[in-house]
């Protein structure tokens, strides 16, 4: 992704310095006083500037020779106090030598300062950086000063095509300054053969009529991108029909965003089974997203299904909603603190989820969402520590694990990552609170809260090192499969998929990344963090490891491969997606 400038036609970080026309007279004398002896030096015409000050700016001293050379750089010098518009020379020839007398025209009072064309800055803001002041004499070389501060401060807030048009010294010392901000004349998109135009131009921050931002620009072109529908994404800005006006020409390549799969598969307990899922990020070319999973034969006797559909842009307020509703019948294991297989079975798990989503600011994002759950025994497959389907279901409580979740989820999270899916820098930060209860038709009764925080930092010219922690917390009656879990390729490598089930949780991990060929990158890592159950966390009870690993982008997405080394030896983790 990158911005291109069009430098043949508009020059967008130009500073202009814009002044007021003043005039230096040439010497006047009636002959030649070159070589002869200055005798004294004085001013006249001055009536608010004290003689003092013009006088320290003349080097030309008494008793000096007389030079045409001196003369002028004095003028220049008493001209550059910019308090005069206009400086004279003038000799009297006496018997000891030459008078020298420089006869000055002060600029006008200034009565009345106005200030007009800005819109992306405030006139206080604006007179707050002026020192000429009103009541004082104009000080020409003060308002220069004053007026490349004020394009410096556009420029720096991104308005790089901002420029002073005009001063202006009116009649009874009125001073306006005209500011030209820049304008965006209009936005085309090139490229774009199945997604719709209003898809991309929604997404930028820079609309037309208003003046150009460069850090507009860029974020535009970053929230394009993350869209997910485009292999590059570039913009170029061309000369717009009216002067220091422009028009932004942004050109996408799309890339495919819609999904087909088949597949299929035997076990002995289920015999055959079949696997299609669909789906598009991109539907349509409207920016919704949808997906269809399906699995038929086997156990699941057809009922196996999960449907999903996102829909970004309710409104101009960019309201989502999403919301899915499934009914899957899968295995499940449970391990010990050890990683020794307890017992395998069969749940059935059934319900939906809706959520909208509202974005409060550039950055930040507010979720809230309505689950329901429900999480039903199907029938026992194995175990090492218990030898009877019965025993399993007497030993473990099975009705504290299994039943209805209703809740209601808040969530709100930080982003300003560069790229969302392979992010180089800025950080996320994202919090949430989740309250389930009975009162709402529910059979347990919890509050879960949890905290992650992840971060990118440039090490080199391709190289990143990504941190992420998570911290987790909850109370109250919570089913086995609301709790905390950790281990596996997407919290701590090494060990087992959610071997570690708690109310409490901590994880921690840390990634170096480096490119090793052209959509090929590689990893090393280390990864900490636990469950736990009951009260406290036993911080001297984390788990660890560490590892490397690949990732390489396919058409279907990020295929990872690690292999981690923890305290119960070592493990390969072979994933599709990014972790985080």
């Amino acid at each position: 992704m990158k911005i291109q400038k069009n430098y043949k036609h508009i020059l967008l970080a130009a500073i202009f310095s814009i002044s007021l026309i003043f005039s230096v007279s040439a010497p006047a004398y009636a002959a030649d006083p070159t070589g002869k002896t200055v005798t004294s030096i004085t001013v006249t015409g001055n009536t608010t500037v004290p003689e003092a000050t013009i006088m320290e700016a003349v080097k030309l001293k008494p008793g000096e020779a007389l030079t045409a050379d001196k003369v002028k750089q004095d003028m220049q010098a008493i001209y550059e106090l910019g308090t005069f518009f206009d400086v004279v020379s003038n000799f009297n020839e006496v018997p000891e030598g030459v008078q020298v007398v420089y006869t000055v025209m002060e600029n006008p009072v200034l009565q009345e300062i106005i200030i007009k064309g800005n819109t992306k800055v405030s006139s206080d803001k604006l007179s707050s950086m002026l020192t000429v002041k009103t009541g004082s004499i104009l000080n020409s070389k003060a308002l220069n000063e004053n007026v490349r501060s004020i394009e410096e401060y556009y420029h720096d807030q991104g308005y790089i095509l901002t420029k002073v048009s005009d001063v202006a010294m009116g009649t009874g010392g009125v001073l306006t300054i005209t500011i030209n901000e820049g304008m965006l004349e209009g936005i085309e998109v090139k490229g774009n053969e199945k997604t719709q135009t209003h898809v991309i131009t929604r997404e930028m921050k820079l609309k037309p009529n208003q003046p150009f931002n460069v850090k507009d620009a860029k974020r535009s072109m970053q929230k394009v991108y993350n869209l997910g529908y485009f292999e590059d994404v570039n913009m170029k800005l061309n000369p717009g029909k009216e002067p220091n006006a422009i028009v932004l020409e942004t050109t996408v390549v799309e890339q495919k965003t819609g999904r087909f799969s088949i597949g299929g598969g035997y076990s002995k307990n289920d015999g055959m089974i079949g696997i299609i899922e669909l789906g598009d990020d991109n539907f349509r070319g409207t920016g919704d997203k949808v997906k269809l999973h399906w699995e038929f034969g086997g156990s699941a006797s057809n009922k196996n299904y999960e449907v999903s559909y996102t829909r970004p842009w309710l409104d101009d307020k960019q309201t989502s909603l999403g919301f899915s509703f499934y009914d899957m019948t899968n295995e499940y294991t449970d391990y010990d603190d050890d990683g020794h297989e307890t017992a395998s079975y069969d749940k059935r798990r059934k319900g939906f989820d809706l959520t909208l989503g509202r974005p409060q600011g550039e950055y930040v994002q507010n979720y809230i969402t309505l689950k329901q759950r429900k999480d039903q025994y199907v029938e026992w497959v194995s175990g090492d520590n218990y030898e009877t389907d019965q025993d399993y279901i007497d030993r473990n409580y099975l009705e504290n694990n299994f039943g209805t979740t209703r809740s209601i989820s808040l969530m709100r999270v930080y982003d300003s990552r560069d790229n969302v899916f392979s992010p180089t820098e800025g950080n996320r930060v994202a919090l949430t609170a989740e309250f389930a209860g009975k009162a709402l038709g529910g059979d347990f009764n919890f509050n879960k809260y949890t905290a992650e925080t992840r971060n990118y930092l440039k090490v080199g010219h391709a190289q990143i090192v990504a941190l992420r922690g998570t911290v987790g917390y909850a109370d109250g009656k919570m089913p086995d499969s609301q709790r905390f879990a950790v281990g596996g390729s997407d919290s701590l490598r090494g060990y087992r998929d959610d071997q570690f089930k708690g109310n409490k949780m901590l994880a921690a991990t840390a990634e170096y990344r480096f490119p090793i060929a052209k959509k090929v990158e590689g990893v090393a890592f280390t990864d900490i963090g636990k469950a736990w159950s009951g009260e406290g966390y036993k911080l001297n009870d984390l788990e660890a490891s560490v590892g490397v690993g690949i990732r390489v982008s396919t058409p279907i997405g990020p295929i990872r491969l690690d292999y981690a080394q923890g305290s119960q030896g070592g493990r390969s983790h072979f994933s599709f997606g990014g972790q985080f």
